[in-house]
């Protein structure tokens, strides 16, 4: 869409959530643009995106990358403050940035925040939901957050957590490369390697997030010209056959990708595949709204 030389540097944002938490934005690609907005699942970071972000700028469009609150270098909330709504107020201010057709990549926690976000009125031009559905697989979701439960007391080394990464990741070829994995740790006074996100988000009032998603995705049902497309890790044990045909129902003009090969983290785990899914379908529903 746009030559590579035409690509304007990265810049980092700070945006001010509505009840003053400072979010952390990677902001690039070509003025005046279309644009993509990265929303990266729990527990992880805006570097999660990191090869997405420079295939969607070589294509000429603008990306918006920005940890979640209480993630990477975002600001954590003094009270606690981690329920769908919140993180949907979060994606709205984040887009008082553009003032062109932006495209949502959601994946996990940050597509049941796009989900929600639309529930409460913002309108993209396109969703795409990463390996999330409005009904997931409950035994799938409980393993993620027992992940996240564990290794409260953190990590000895970059290598204890990359091991205990890759027991998450079976499927998934043993880390060797431990260099992005840091992004998404910090030590602390005590010598030992911590994930850097806030314990707090998994207090259950909060981390039953999803339960509301259901209700919320009513409102795509709503809007048939708002193109939906689901990108479904084939090794995943959060989206299946069933919960894809009931996701179906609600919205009979979903688009499904299927990625053979990854689980949960679809971008990590194929992320060539991945890029491509995300780049055809983002240039086809700009496209459109382009012509509406």
């Amino acid at each position: 869409m746009t030559d590579v030389q035409h690509i304007l540097p990265m810049q980092q944002r700070i945006i001010r959530s509505a009840d003053g938490l400072d979010l952390v934005v990677d902001h690039g690609g070509p003025a005046g643009a279309p644009a993509v907005i990265l929303l990266h699942g729990g527990g992880q970071t805006r570097h999660s995106w990191s090869r997405a972000v420079e295939r969607l700028r070589t294509e000429g469009l603008q990306t918006l990358n920005f940890d979640a609150r209480g993630h990477g270098d975002s600001d954590w909330s003094p009270d606690g403050a981690y329920f769908i709504g919140d993180r949907a107020n979060d994606l709205k201010a984040v887009t008082s940035l553009l003032h062109v057709p932006f495209i949502l990549v959601g994946a996990s926690l940050g597509g049941a925040t796009a989900i929600h976000a639309i529930h409460k009125g913002l309108r993209p031009a396109g969703l795409v939901l990463v390996d999330i559905v409005p009904e997931p697989e409950p035994r799938g979701i409980e393993r993620v957050l027992s992940f996240m439960h564990s290794h409260r007391s953190g990590f000895a080394s970059v290598e204890e957590a990359a091991a205990a990464v890759d027991a998450y990741n079976p499927h998934r070829p043993r880390t060797r490369d431990t260099s992005g994995l840091m992004k998404n740790l910090r030590r602390r006074d005590d010598g030992r390697l911590y994930w850097h996100w806030d314990p707090r988000m998994l207090d259950r009032q909060r981390s039953d997030s999803l339960g509301a998603l259901p209700e919320a995705a009513e409102t795509l049902a709503t809007l048939p010209d708002l193109p939906v497309l689901l990108v479904r890790g084939l090794s995943s044990d959060v989206v299946s056959d069933a919960s894809i045909a009931a996701f179906r129902r609600r919205l009979p003009w979903l688009e499904v990708a299927d990625i053979a090969g990854a689980g949960h983290m679809v971008a990590g785990d194929r992320n060539d595949i991945f890029n491509d899914a995300i780049i055809a379908f983002s240039k086809h529903a700009l496209h459109k709204e382009h012509h509406t």
